[in-house]
């Protein structure tokens, strides 16, 4: 069977963290040592779709780390409200496959031009996006020819996750960074498949997630919508115990995506309560006593951790997605690249 060019991007990961690391490391190590020189008072990020959910995963990243508030700021602010934010004293983090959208890139021309100190992440090195920012960072994924992304959000967040710790001289993170491609590989390889059985006869799915992992299940659900035509929201472990729960009936789908973290004897205990009360849950944990547990690689740090679950489950929703006969190549009415205003 020919492969489709998202699964040959999600065996890609690997090679393209590495090399993000390596090639674009100086680049890092200098704009993580230019915002610890700008000594922000908060951090802003702008972003939209599977960047969004990476500028997630950096806030709950830098507020856990750096103590510093990190807030996401609508780009129409800018592009069509044309609103002027009190930015000086902060820096402000733009990530963007494309680097082209004119809603992010007017939203950080505006946030320079407030004193803010700019960082873009962005796939394309000449774009407008990295000559419109006091530092750019080629994330260096690589091509990316399937619509969802992919190795473009991974290496993202890997990108951010070590401007951080360069800005901080946070060497254990550093560590688990330079880990983190052999990680990757085994990841890949993760067999989910048992949780296709359990969505099969539904239409939709919660996904947990507390901390950076709720990050990753925001990526995750999105990926489902792409893909799989399939619905997926995601949600807090304790958010989900509210208003939510009244939709979770006998053999509803659940999926908890724990990382190895202070959050992950809740998202477990999440897990088994839904479990108790009829839902089919899955749980990315060896703490859970009642929900089914998945495989997953642990990367003795709380924060690179969540990144291997999302490699782990782009294998799953790739080959889930040609299970129910759509090619995840080409969902309808998406394209790789969407400019908004």
């Amino acid at each position: 069977m020919t492969k489709t060019h998202m699964r040959r991007e999600i065996e890609e990961i690997p090679e393209a963290a590495a090399r993000l690391l390596e090639r674009s490391g100086p680049a890092l190590t200098e704009a993580g040592r230019g915002i610890s020189a700008r000594d922000p008072h908060f951090v802003v990020t702008v972003a939209r779709g599977s960047s969004d959910h990476a500028a997630t995963f950096m806030k709950y990243a830098v507020e856990l780390t750096a103590g510093l508030a990190v807030a996401s700021v609508g780009p129409s602010v800018a592009s069509i409200y044309g609103a002027k934010l009190r930015l000086e004293g902060s820096a402000c983090l733009a990530i963007s496959q494309s680097g082209k959208s004119p809603d992010i890139l007017a939203m950080v021309e505006s946030a320079r031009a407030r004193r803010a100190l700019t960082v873009a992440l962005t796939n394309t090195a000449d774009s407008p996006l990295a000559a419109a920012s006091d530092y750019a960072i080629d994330i260096l994924a690589g091509p990316e020819r399937s619509v969802a992304a992919t190795k473009t959000f991974v290496n993202s967040a890997v990108a951010g996750l070590a401007l951080m710790a360069h800005c901080t001289g946070d060497e254990a993170l550093l560590a688990a960074l330079r880990g983190l491609p052999e990680k990757f590989r085994e990841a890949v390889h993760c067999d989910w498949m048992e949780l296709a059985s359990a969505l099969e006869g539904h239409t939709s799915l919660f996904i947990l997630g507390r901390g950076p992992s709720l990050a990753i299940a925001s990526e995750a659900a999105l990926k489902f919508k792409e893909t799989c035509a399939y619905h997926a929201e995601a949600y807090s472990g304790a958010e989900v115990m509210h208003g939510p729960m009244a939709m979770v009936g006998p053999t509803f789908p659940v999926l908890a995506l724990a990382a190895r973290d202070a959050a992950e004897a809740s998202l477990a205990e999440a897990a088994d309560s839904l479990a108790a009360k009829g839902a089919t849950a899955f749980v990315t944990s060896a703490l859970s006593r009642a929900a089914r547990k998945l495989p997953h690689v642990a990367t003795r740090h709380p924060l690179t951790d969540p990144l291997t679950l999302i490699v782990s489950f782009y294998a799953f929703v790739e080959a889930f997605a040609r299970r129910r006969g759509l090619d995840p190549d080409a969902p309808p009415n998406l394209r790789k690249v969407t400019e908004t205003v």
